[in-house]
């Protein structure tokens, strides 16, 4: 059984496989068009995002048992197309769900406190105590949009900080003890802090723009480390300016031609991309909020037991 990787990942996941008793084809900068007429002598398949899974490739890929994907999302694979094909699909959502809510975290807080602007005022050889005078976490209302593996584990880091929390999901009943699920129109009401939490889908593309900005009933902090394709960059320029967002963090870009490909890619930057570099108010991070030391390992074992699963257990 041949498993082809197209993506370099970490090493556990080559071994692991290895003792289900798969040979392992590395290919992490093959061109497809190299790769294309050997992909039906492939079994297993493991992915990031390098390029879609369409219907052309699963086709061409007829001997696929399984695809796992390195990550949470799955928006590169035709996944309607796979099941029909009977493919199995394996991500792995667990395994990053604990850095993405840390990292969340941390660049809510680093905006609250203008971190990053004390630290490289220090750096000019400025102490400006005023200046730098923050906001505090506590009593603030946080709205979290999407609650799965990602919005429940940032909830969960939120016990304790004296923040209410409220959530919203396309699905129901998925509230717990650390979030309030209510409906979009409540937490726009109520929310003076956003986190977005979704995966990429047509309702998400974008989420937030500006009829969304403008159903918001207060200025409100924005943190996007899920999908740049949720924040419609235009408007998101065009409510800071306005003083509707009091600031973003953002992990993710619209910018990406693909998920974790480079924001400079053009010869000329867009406009809105020029701005949000420059913001003050703004706090960018290179699609690295589930990118740990630790979510590494946990996202090549997590597969690993997936496959094992589905597969090897009698």
């Amino acid at each position: 059984m041949k498993v082809l990787h197209v993506d370099e990942n970490h090493p556990v996941l080559v071994t692991g496989l290895e003792r289900l008793g798969y040979e392992n084809i590395m290919a992490y900068k093959t061109p497809l068009d190299t790769l294309w007429t050997e992909l039906p002598q492939y079994d297993g398949m493991i992915i990031r995002s390098r390029f879609p899974i369409d219907k052309n490739f699963i086709d061409q890929a007829s001997g696929l048992k399984f695809i796992g994907r390195v990550g949470a999302g799955m928006e590169n694979i035709d996944i309607s197309y796979a099941k029909q094909k009977g493919i199995a699909l394996f991500a792995a959502p667990e395994g990053n769900r604990n850095a993405v809510g840390e990292h969340t975290l941390g660049m809510l807080l680093t905006l609250l406190n203008k971190l990053r602007l004390g630290h490289a005022s220090i750096q000019s050889g400025e102490w400006l105590r005023e200046a730098h005078r923050g906001w505090e976490l506590k009593g603030q209302t946080l709205g979290i949009i999407g609650y799965g593996y990602m919005g429940k584990h940032f909830a969960e880091k939120l016990q304790g900080l004296g923040v209410r929390v409220l959530c919203t999901d396309r699905k129901p009943n998925v509230g717990n003890s650390h979030a309030t699920q209510v409906p979009l129109k409540q937490l726009q009401q109520e929310a003076s802090i956003l986190s977005l939490h979704t995966d990429q889908n047509p309702t998400t593309q974008p989420l937030i723009d500006g009829a969304f900005i403008a159903a918001m009933k207060q200025p409100f902090w924005l943190i996007n480390t899920a999908r740049g394709s949720a924040v419609d960059s235009d408007a998101l320029v065009a409510g800071l300016q306005t003083g509707k967002i009091l600031g973003a963090g953002l992990d993710v870009l619209e910018y990406e031609s693909t998920s974790f490909q480079s924001i400079f890619n053009k010869a000329q930057l867009p406009r809105a991309l020029s701005y949000l570099l420059q913001a003050d108010n703004v706090l960018l991070s290179p699609h690295v909020g589930g990118w740990t030391m630790e979510s590494h390992k946990r996202l090549a074992t997590t597969l690993v037991a997936k496959i094992k699963h589905q597969f090897h257990t009698p």
